[in-house]
């Protein structure tokens, strides 16, 4: 990133139902942010602001494009789900593609159009027993021992999915950072409140894990419906409406598949001046 300084750094500024990114293209050159950078970008007054910045680099063993995920705090994730749905839009319109190979730090996620302007990727197969959320001691993850008897799952990242009679009255600007920060998960988690509209129908509101409160996220999606079809809820197969708009959710025999919409909003440069401020 040594010559941004001078150049300035481009970005684009993408969203999925309001879970919004700020993307930077890393694969002509390699482009590494550090957490005050991200931090500076993030603020939404003085930066861009974002719920998640993503870096594409090379794809490497014939996949299309490597993804990182960084917090508005700096801190890593191993998985964004909308940002993955709303860089595959990107690449396929890019390549003329209508199926993709992703790499992440969660995996191989494979991407593809669903037609109509929707687009599809698999986040994987659900992480289901304790050490793989992770959780800080052995455990059923199917009710934690936390008042409300949350359900534990794994997408990459940890989520902790509490399901209540109404979403809506629940005040998640006090109830998610308690739960964010549980001594149960020793990496933090999201958090989630969801309750049953139908029995394939889910209202889910998200606390993200080193963000705060969202209006989506794709990996929260996946989790809720993966929790809500083990404790029989629900089938595999259900619509997630968040506060910024609806997801379809399959949890199929190789991952789970999470279908919505995206938006490309702008392009544009990070200045030099900007940048200066981060030595």
């Amino acid at each position: 990133m040594s010559d941004a300084h001078d150049t300035g750094l481009p970005f684009m500024k993408m969203h999925g139902l309001g879970n919004d990114f700020v993307v930077l293209d890393g694969r002509a050159r390699a482009i590494a942010p550090s957490p005050a950078l991200v931090a500076a970008v993030a603020d939404r007054r003085r930066g861009i602001g974002f719920d998640q910045l993503a870096v594409i680099g090379a794809g490497k063993n014939e996949a299309d494009a490597h993804l990182i995920f960084y917090n508005a705090d700096g801190s890593t994730s191993a998985a964004c789900g909308n940002a993955t749905r709303c860089i595959a839009r990107h690449l396929m319109d890019e390549t003329g593609k209508s199926a993709l190979t992703l790499t992440t730090a969660r995996g191989s996620l494979q991407a593809v159009d669903a037609g109509g302007g929707l687009t599809s990727v698999n986040m994987g197969r659900p992480q289901l027993d304790w050490q793989d959320i992770p959780l800080a001691e052995a455990m059923e993850t199917l009710e934690l021992p936390i008042e409300g008897g949350p359900v534990a799952t794994g997408m990459g990242n940890p989520h902790c999915t509490f399901f209540v009679e109404d979403a809506e009255a629940v005040p998640l600007g006090q109830f998610g950072p308690r739960y964010e920060h549980h001594p149960l998960y020793p990496e933090r988690t999201n958090v989630q409140v969801a309750s049953l509209i139908a029995p394939d129908h889910i209202r889910v509101r998200v606390w993200e894990r080193g963000v705060g409160l969202t209006l989506a996220s794709g990996s929260s999606s996946c989790a809720v419906a993966v929790a809500a079809a083990r404790r029989g809820l629900t089938r595999r197969k259900v619509r997630i409406t968040l506060d910024g708009g609806s997801l379809d959710i399959d949890w199929r025999e190789d991952g789970v598949w999470m279908t919505g919409e995206t938006c490309h909003v702008a392009s544009g440069v990070l200045t030099p001046d900007f940048l200066a401020g981060m030595e």
